[in-house]
């Protein structure tokens, strides 16, 4: 645990785009979350807000009035929302600068670099903060290409794949991670993005920040370094994007380069085009029977499917869950409905079938 932390969130707290502080709120083990700092849903409990389970965790108005509840400042300021290109705003440089005057470190996950910014720079020095930008990748030279260590790799992957980009599979990843070990299976999760450090997971990189010839390589050594260390049962691997998202096709590295056998697909049924391209009618979602034999081409193959309910009420998204598993006979639950049982009774098989094929 770094410390206690404040999430801004700014309003958009019921958005995809604030899925950095959906995962705060749903558990971390690197920061004591003493709320959220959001104008829209202040005075109510964020768990409350986010999907109807309250977590004592309170939504503030302002940075303000948030110091002025709690009996101390929090150790750090944490931006809590993704924001389109993860650009940093004047408005959230604003924000950062509030925080570090006060001495309160910030931790900042967009693209645009806090520490690039010499008035915050200057801010945090003057209060002796500290400035954490998540996704500054190491030097070069200190970065890593494949070199085929994986095939020594004892622990079999699961990769928690989409059909597009923010449907859940983190949240899917983490839950799955947590029924797995709850059953007595030594699950750890490999992350891939910027929340999956800020929950805590002890081994990953950040994919979207890493230059393209370093990513297999990074993958290749987080997977060889959690086997080794911490000799799990099993591993699963955070996706990002989706395989045919043409604004950001990923996914083949966790299959080729990360020789994940097993994938959960996570789907949003009601979701017809790739996300913020609503506009463009070339850019369909292609059918989750497609993405299942395009993963079947990778030597792998699709274990259980993960509804994302966007659009839909509950009966919405199970109706659309039971048609799903009708037509492609591959198990299909809606976490926040049906919890992991589902998919975690396919992982389970996927992992005895594994042990039986290396036996």
């Amino acid at each position: 645990m770094d410390g206690t932390a404040l999430v801004l969130t700014n309003g958009i707290l019921h958005k995809p785009n604030a899925k950095t502080a959906h995962g705060l709120i749903r558990g971390t083990e690197r920061f004591d979350v003493l709320g959220l700092i959001d104008h829209v849903y202040a005075g109510q409990d964020a768990g409350t807000a986010l999907d109807g389970i309250h977590r004592d965790i309170p939504i503030y108005e302002s940075l303000d009035t948030a110091i002025a509840a709690l009996p101390a400042a929090p150790d750090y300021f944490v931006i809590g929302i993704a924001t389109h290109g993860g650009v940093l705003s004047d408005e959230l440089r604003d924000h950062l600068f509030d925080a570090l005057s006060r001495g309160i470190s910030v931790v900042n996950g967009l693209h645009g670099f806090a520490s690039d910014d010499p008035r915050l720079v200057a801010a945090a020095e003057k209060s002796g903060a500290t400035i954490t930008d998540v996704r500054k990748t190491a030097p070069r030279g200190e970065l890593r290409f494949w070199h085929g260590a994986i095939y020594d790799v004892r622990a079999p992957r699961i990769a928690v794949l989409g059909t597009d980009c923010a449907l859940g599979k983190r949240t899917t990843t983490r839950f799955l991670t947590e029924a797995l070990n709850a059953r007595g299976v030594r699950a750890e999760m490999i992350y891939t993005g910027q929340t999956g450090w800020m929950q805590g997971s002890r081994y990953g990189f950040i994919f979207d920040s890493v230059p393209n010839d370093f990513v297999s390589g990074e993958l290749e050594h987080a997977i060889v370094s959690c086997d080794r260390e911490v000799k799990p049962d099993v591993m699963l691997l955070e996706g990002q994007s989706s395989l045919r998202n043409p604004a950001g096709p990923a996914g083949a590295e966790f299959l080729a380069s990360g020789q994940a056998r097993g994938v959960v697909l996570q789907h949003a049924p009601h979701r017809k085009h790739f996300e913020g391209y609503h506009d463009l009618p070339l850019a369909v979602i292609p059918s989750l029977a497609d993405e299942c034999r395009l993963v079947e081409l990778y030597d792998s193959r699709v274990i259980a499917i993960a509804i994302n309910g966007e659009g839909l009420d509950e009966a919405g998204t199970c109706a659309a869950r039971d048609q799903i598993q009708a037509e492609l006979e591959i198990p299909t639950a809606a976490p926040l409905y049906d919890g992991m049982d589902v998919i975690t009774d396919a992982a389970v098989a996927f992992i005895e079938d594994e042990r039986a094929r290396r036996s």
